[in-house]
């Protein structure tokens, strides 16, 4: 199941074509591709994309949902030596043309009910030249320039080449894109296996639920080890617990990876019962922190193991893991993130940048071999992030004597909801442009369903009157969905120091009075 020769996304699945070529390699609603179907669509990609006179590097964007065009397409990139760029289709149109405008992507896949949005979202900008609508008509005749008979591509690429690039937000408010190497979906892999870890393994007739959707690198990490290992990974267009509880009995499902609200809805669900986790043998989760009472409930509820990763896009994705040794309800470790990989570096800094003792909370900094590369054509923040090698995570934590982290606070802002990751300034940006907001202010508070929920503090300008249902409608097509506050508190004035900064802190401490971690 350990393939140490495969280091490209192209090798992988090339190799497993040739090896099992009848494995079902990723099933997704009603389509099921084998590991020779996969790599013949991705072929198909590829000439079709070179055919289009797309050079190596190109950017290629994908707005749609989970499906098996996503996998062709991703593994089409790689055999092309284009680079891919996901977005997240919960976006608002404005959101969406940035991200296409910024990465100057040639073409864009859409899914047909996603087309009024990248119209809208290309209305705001110039290209992409080639807008292509899965599974229609033009599809078809755009894929069809891929079906010569000529030898199958092989791509050039090596570990340090770029094979995707995704857009995480910033505290400007503009999202940024990380643009992430082969290795980024190997080294993890490869550390664990020289180790002789079994943290996130993998087993003949393994069958893989990739809760984290694609756009994610979460998700999109999680699929490519199963595709690595040469598993079924078994998708769902949008998660849904109740489908996730019948994938999970019907096909078999033996390791999922999933984001703690997930874990919370599956455990939720009044159809399941536990004879339908039967088949689970390891849950991963991550993308947020996880408060010790759900994690104690799904250890004993869907009775697997349990592994936690914690990272960002920027380490390209996991470089901390909580192993499932360590999974012991009411047990020392239940609240810390975890320890780093063999191979991953961790260490405190305090704000002159010089490292700080154990048990001493500052910034949260790593060094991973699956670091990403840059922020697209970002130097100053890349050099911002990426300092000799460590990624600034912005997150405050501390290391214990072990050598274990735990995550205490966030640096920079950041709400996590249902693993989605929002930045207060982009809301606040946009609620400043409505004619009677004054100020605004906007901040995570505890959600016991996601994790957090995004509540926003306005003041109005004099004169002039609003109500949540009116700031409500003002954000609805502005921004995505899960990034409109789910409550607005308004306020005389907003608290801010006296160079003009919001005191977040001020307005967060009142919300989480009482609770030991300022994340949830």
């Amino acid at each position: 199941m350990y393939h140490p020769q495969l280091q490209t996304l192209a090798a992988t699945v090339r190799f497993h074509a040739e090896h099992q070529p009848d494995t079902a390699a990723v099933v997704c609603a009603d389509r099921r591709l084998t590991y020779a179907e996969l790599y013949r669509g991705a072929q198909q990609v590829a000439r079709a994309l070179r055919a289009g006179g797309l050079a190596r590097g190109a950017r290629v964007a994908f707005l749609g949902q989970e499906s098996v065009h996503y996998y062709e397409t991703l593994f089409g990139c790689a055999l092309a030596e284009a680079v891919l760029v996901p977005i997240n289709w919960r976006l608002a149109a404005g959101e969406v043309g940035h991200i296409l405008a910024d990465s100057a992507s040639e073409l864009l896949f859409v899914d047909a009910d996603l087309l009024k949005l990248a119209d809208n979202a290309r209305s705001t900008m110039s290209g992409p030249a080639t807008v292509v609508v899965l599974d229609g008509d033009d599809y078809h005749r755009w894929r069809a320039a891929g079906n010569d008979d000529g030898p199958p591509p092989h791509p050039a690429t090596g570990p340090d080449d770029p094979i995707v690039q995704l857009y995480t937000s910033g505290t400007t408010g503009l999202p940024k894109g990380v643009v992430l190497a082969q290795r980024s979906f190997f080294a993890i892999r490869d550390a664990l296996a020289s180790a002789g870890l079994d943290w996130i393994d993998w087993r003949p007739g393994d069958r893989s639920l990739i809760g984290i959707p694609g756009l994610h690198v979460g998700g999109l990490w999680w699929a490519v080890q199963g595709f690595n290992a040469g598993v079924t990974n078994v998708a769902m267009p949008r998660f849904d617990s109740r489908a996730a509880v019948e994938l999970i009995r019907d096909l078999g499902v033996t390791t999922a990876c999933v984001v703690p609200s997930m874990l919370r809805l599956i455990l939720a669900e009044p159809h399941a019962a536990p004879a339908d986790f039967a088949t689970l043998r390891k849950v991963v989760y991550g993308g947020s922190p996880i408060s010790e009472t759900l994690l104690t409930e799904a250890v004993k509820g869907l009775g697997c193991e349990f592994a936690q990763i914690y990272g960002l896009t920027e380490t390209g994705n996991t470089a901390v893991c909580l192993p499932p040794s360590d999974h012991v309800p009411g047990g020392p470790r239940m609240r810390a993130a975890g320890r780093p990989y063999p191979g991953v570096e961790a260490k405190i800094i305090d704000r002159s940048g010089a490292p700080v003792p154990a048990g001493t909370v500052g910034e949260v900094c790593l060094r991973s071999p699956a670091n990403m590369l840059e922020y697209w054509r970002r130097p100053e923040a890349t050099a911002e992030t990426l300092v000799d090698g460590w990624i600034h995570t912005g997150d405050a934590g501390y290391l214990d004597e072990d050598g274990y982290v735990h995550i205490h606070d966030r640096i920079k802002d950041m709400i996590i909801v249902a693993g989605e990751n929002i930045y207060p300034a982009e809301i606040e940006h946009v609620l400043a442009k409505h004619a009677a907001v004054a100020d605004a202010a906007v901040i995570g508070v505890p959600d016991d369903r996601f994790g957090e929920a995004v509540h926003a503090f306005v003041a109005l300008r004099a004169g002039h009157e609003a109500g949540p249902r009116d700031l409500l409608e003002f954000l609805r097509d502005r921004i995505a969905a899960f990034k409109i506050p789910s409550r607005f508190v308004f306020v005389d004035q907003v608290p801010r120091n006296p160079s003009g900064k919001i005191l977040r802190r001020e307005l967060r401490d009142e919300q989480w009075r009482g609770r030991e971690r300022k994340v949830n």
